[in-house]
Order: C-alpha cells, then structure tokens, then sequence
C-alpha cells in the first residue's frame, strides 16, 4: 500500500519557515521581526499609561500644592547649651552617693527579737573643705549606718550633724582623714526663671553619677501641689530633669556650675514632673544645724488657709491675695499684735503674699525675737500691725506625744 508523504511535506515546510522568527524574537527582543509592522514607542513619563481594555481610567494626579518655605538651620538659641559636657567635669567631683543600712524590728523569737536588714540609697552633695555633706532628710532618718561614695570610687563613713524633717534637708560629715574635698558652689535660686536649663547629678537606682538635663518647668509649687506630707514647706522648684529613687539629697545645677535646688521628690503618677528645695531655703537651716543639730523656728501663733474668690466678695478685698486668718493662738505673737479671726494677711515684711502656703515659712525663718511688719485687710480696710516672733513652744509630753531632745543628743 503507497503511503502519501505530501501532509509531512507540508508540515516540516511550516515548521521550518517560522524558526527564523522564533530565533529572532529571542535574541533581539526590542526589534520586530522583518516585514513585521514596527511597534509603538513606550509611553512618555509624563504622559499616564493608556488603560487596558475592562479596567478604569486611572484618577489623575493631586496638583502640587506649594508648602512653606523649608528655613536652614540657624543652630540654638542665645544661652542654649551646646553641650553640658564641661558643666559635668567641673561640677561632678563634689557629687557623692549615699548608701545607708539599718536592722528592722519584725518580731520575737525564743524570747530574742528578729530583724531584717533595710538598706537606702540616695545622693548628696560636699559644701566645705572638711567633708560637710547635705542631703534629705528621708534619705537618713532610720539609718543605723550611713556610708558615703565620692566620684573616684572611694567610700567613707559619715555621720548626722543635723537634720531637719520640715524642709527635708540632712547636714553629713564624712569620716575622712584630711579632708580637702570640693564643695560645690552655692547659687542664688532667687534668680530662677520658667525656661531656665538646669542640671542634676546623683544616684538612681544606685547608678551613680548619673547626669540628667531639662528646664525649670515651674516655680513656688506647694506642699499641696506636690503631695508631700502634711507641714512641709512649700515655695519648691518643679523641673523635668529626670530623677529617680536615689537621685533625693542631689544637687540641681545652674549653667554656672551653681547648685540651685536640693532634688527631693517626684510624682510617681506623672512623668517629668521632679522637685527641688531652693537652696537659698537649705542655706538658712545650715548653720542651726551645724551649731543646735536641729532647727529652732519662730513662731507667729495663728493658722490660715487660703482666700477664695467668695472671702474676696464678702471681705471686700482687691484680688484673692494673701492667707486669711482661721485661728489664733491666746496669748501668742499674734494675738498679742492685735491679729484677729477673719484678718486678710497681705504682706510679710514688704514680702507679697501670692499665697497662704508662704507665710508657714516666713515667719518661721525670720527668726525668734524679730519684729515682723505685717500689713493686712481687716473689714475692707487695708491696716499694719507689728509681730514680735517667739519661739515654736514645744509639746508637752504624753500619750502620743514624743518630747523633743535637748541639741546633739
């Protein structure tokens, strides 16, 4: 039977008249094969695509909308710091770490009391020659044993000269042969102003010589403010200079090198929210407590609360100003001086009384015998009234009551 070969003929004559142009495509994939037509050119960048078949035109572009000038920068502001590097070196060395322990009473056992060993940390900062340390008053107030780290490394013993728990502030001296150690420089926190960058140096956590930076965020916050306890002294700074357990009893510097502020507390229900005692509140107490180991306060004899704006209608009063009298002692200072119930106190000494939270420590830091010029509302009437301050009487002993030691004992 003859087999007809005209379909393979056929076959291998297509096959073979399309590889050129397979090979063709494959090697040059940018050029049309001969006596194909010439294909489109690539759309421009500026011009968008074409939409495929079946599909939306694609939204146009939002027009360019011209935004603000970019500035350059001009690099800080006059009295900004470029860096608090050489403040560090030169204030660093009178910054020290303070470590206490103390043995706490938990119970008896075979007839012998059992205790557990309670340590502290905080910082502290040297203000003589000879090793005078001040720090906080909580940072020492259990303390059996008070060890003190200066910034080399070194540690030494040291003891209470003094302390007082109303300002919070404790006087140290180190245990040290020979002394010759750097005091820091004392500052005038008067001169603080909101803005103002300060320093601190100290101990958080027992990571000493830690160094933070912010600004002085508010100033004459009060105890009220700040949650501390009931018959401390207000008037504190308030800065965000971070601080931490450990860092109470630091040094707040000024650019100048300058300890402004006794860091003392923080509120732990906020961040960046730290406090400092004014130094020129600290600098006062010094010498009682170099000289009495406590503090002897005046005492003016009366009890006020602030003025509210209702006071302020019913007394007849310019502004809310001042501390309205709520009591007075008999026979104190002030009842001696004619001060009554329902008197508007206005000024203490030419000092304004923005106010009552700054009487407390006026009059008790003026002094015991000082005559005290106290100017004051009585009916709408603005009156002057001389106070000649006493000393704080001292409670009697008995249930409840803890009688005060004589000095240094």
């Amino acid at each position: 039977m003859a087999v007809s070969l005209r379909p393979l003929t056929l076959l291998l004559t297509l096959a073979l008249a399309a590889a050129p142009a397979c090979r063709r495509r494959d090697l040059f994939p940018g050029r049309a094969p001969s006596g194909a037509p010439e294909r489109p050119p690539p759309p421009s960048s500026t011009e968008p695509p074409a939409p495929l078949p079946g599909r939306p035109e694609p939204l146009p572009p939002p027009p360019s909308q011209p935004g603000p000038p970019l500035v350059g920068g001009q690099g800080p502001l006059p009295g900004s710091p470029g860096s608090f590097a050489q403040l560090v070196r030169a204030s660093r060395g009178s910054v020290v770490s303070v470590f206490t322990s103390s043995v706490e009473l938990t119970g008896m056992q075979w007839g012998r009391p059992v205790g557990r060993q309670v340590r502290g940390l905080g910082t502290g900062f040297v203000i003589t020659h000879a090793g005078e340390i001040l720090t906080n008053h909580h940072v020492i107030q259990r303390a059996q044993n008070i060890e003190v780290q200066l910034d080399d490394g070194r540690r030494f013993g040291a003891s209470v000269v003094g302390s007082d728990p109303r300002l919070d502030v404790a006087l140290l001296r180190l245990k040290i042969p020979g002394g010759n150690l750097q005091p820091a420089r004392l500052g005038n926190s008067d001169l603080l102003q909101v803005g103002d960058w300060v320093m601190a140096i100290g101990n958080p956590h027992g990571l000493s010589q830690t160094v933070t930076a912010g600004i002085v965020s508010a100033l004459g916050r009060t105890s009220h403010e700040v949650a501390l306890h009931e018959g401390s002294f207000g008037n504190l700074i308030q800065t965000d200079a971070s601080i931490n357990p450990g860092n109470s009893g630091g040094p707040m510097f000024n650019l100048s090198g300058e300890v402004v502020g006794i860091n003392v507390a923080i509120r732990p229900d906020a961040q960046g929210l730290c406090f400092a005692i004014p130094i020129n509140m600290a600098r006062t107490i010094v010498e009682q407590l170099r000289q009495y180991g406590r503090v002897v306060r005046s005492w003016m004899g009366v009890t006020v609360e602030s003025v509210t704006e209702g006071h302020a209608r019913y007394l007849r009063l310019p502004d809310t100003h001042g501390a309205l009298v709520a009591e007075v002692v008999p026979s104190g200072p002030a009842d001696q001086a004619g001060i009554r119930p329902g008197d508007v106190l206005r000024r203490f000494d030419g000092q304004e009384l923005r106010d009552s939270t700054q009487l407390p420590w006026l009059a008790s830091s003026a002094g015991v015998g000082h005559r005290a010029r106290v100017e004051l509302y009585r009916g709408g009437q603005p009156t002057t009234v001389e106070v000649v301050l006493a000393a704080v009487p001292e409670p009697p002993a008995g249930f409840g009551m803890i009688p005060i030691p004589p000095p240094n004992q």
